[in-house]
């Protein structure tokens, strides 16, 4: 059995985190579309699609049993419910209205494929008429809310949890900075994804990944990811990986802190997983013969580090944004490193 999928994937991964506004350039809203596009900026939006390319994703499933694959579709369908949870992330303003302002085709294409109106392969400058600069913030923050004020409001009122990592930064009735968690932000979401997250883990077969699963639907719950990711790093043997929930802080270009929600769902390629460990064996030698002073080789690395090759079954949110990722570095919490 084969699973095949589609990817659009950039034509060259070059991703410009940061946009900036143009000096004299005049304020308007972020979210401000028009009803249609001349014939000009419609060839323009062409042109852009051009830069990505979809690409036939082809997975073999024949050495699965049939409870893991039973587990996929589960997978996935919690995998889009991220996916839900990053656009209210990125784009301050409703996506379907977005979209159902648009008659151009290249458009709508384009604004699915950067998750708003803004180029990610162009320093997210905007790319449809009457839209503003990005806010460096996303929808992360408050419109207007800037670096100082808020870290003053942290300050004042650390309870609020306003710098923390799993929290979106709202104003309340008086206008005050408030944090307000995710697990209450995206409730619906994190909801839908933790009860498919534990119905996949009661199909598991892998005591590592089963573990896993119940403890990532329990911290999409509560807030507490670090157990989770405990569990993760403890998997050796599981055919099938899941990278889901708020990880990336890149989407927070307005103080690095907020962590924007992805998923990947990924299979495992047990024969070039078993050459590159090669490398994760070697990985206290490499780190001795770096050209560096021994201060910055005091830790030694692990040899142990499982390093893996996947197919990439489905990706979401923040992982299908823009230019795609080829490799992923996780956890990022150092308690768990």
């Amino acid at each position: 059995m084969k699973l095949a999928a589609s990817l659009i994937l950039p034509l060259a991964l070059v991703a410009v985190l940061a946009g900036c506004r143009a000096e004299g350039a005049p304020s308007v809203s972020p979210t401000a579309t028009t009803d249609g596009l001349t014939a000009e900026e419609d060839s323009i939006l062409i042109g852009k699609l051009a830069q990505y390319t979809t690409v036939r994703l082809d997975a073999d499933l024949s050495g699965l049993s049939d409870s893991t694959r039973q587990m996929i579709p589960l997978l996935i369908e919690a995998a889009k419910a991220m996916d839900e949870v990053f656009w209210m992330q990125a784009y301050p303003g409703d996506k379907d209205s977005l979209l159902a302002s648009l008659d151009s085709e290249a458009a709508k294409r384009y604004v699915m494929i950067n998750y708003g109106p803004w180029d990610r392969l162009d320093g997210d400058a905007p790319f449809l008429p009457g839209v503003g600069p990005k806010p460096l913030g996303a929808n992360l923050y408050p419109r207007g809310a800037t670096p100082e004020a808020i870290r003053e409001a942290a300050d004042l009122y650390p309870e609020r949890d306003l710098l923390g990592l799993y929290t979106v930064v709202r104003r309340d009735a008086r206008g005050r900075f408030e944090g307000v968690s995710y697990r209450e932000a995206f409730q619906a979401q994190h909801e839908r994804a933790a009860g498919l997250l534990r119905e996949a883990a009661a199909l598991a077969q892998e005591p590592g990944l089963k573990t896993y699963l119940e403890l990532r639907a329990q911290a999409l719950l509560t807030g507490e990811y670090q157990p989770s990711d405990l569990a993760w790093m403890d998997m050796r043997d599981n055919p099938l990986d899941v990278v889901i929930g708020p990880i990336e802080t890149y989407e927070d270009q307005l103080m690095g802190f907020k962590a924007a929600h992805e998923a990947y769902v990924l299979l495992k390629d047990p024969e070039w997983s078993g050459r590159l460990q090669r490398y994760a064996e070697l990985l206290p030698e490499l780190q001795r013969g770096l050209p560096v002073d021994s201060a910055y080789k005091a830790e030694t690395p692990g040899a142990d580090a499982d390093l893996g090759a996947y197919d990439v079954l489905y990706a979401a949110g923040d992982a299908g944004a823009g230019s795609k990722t080829i490799a992923i570095n996780l956890p990022n919490d150092e308690e768990v490193q």
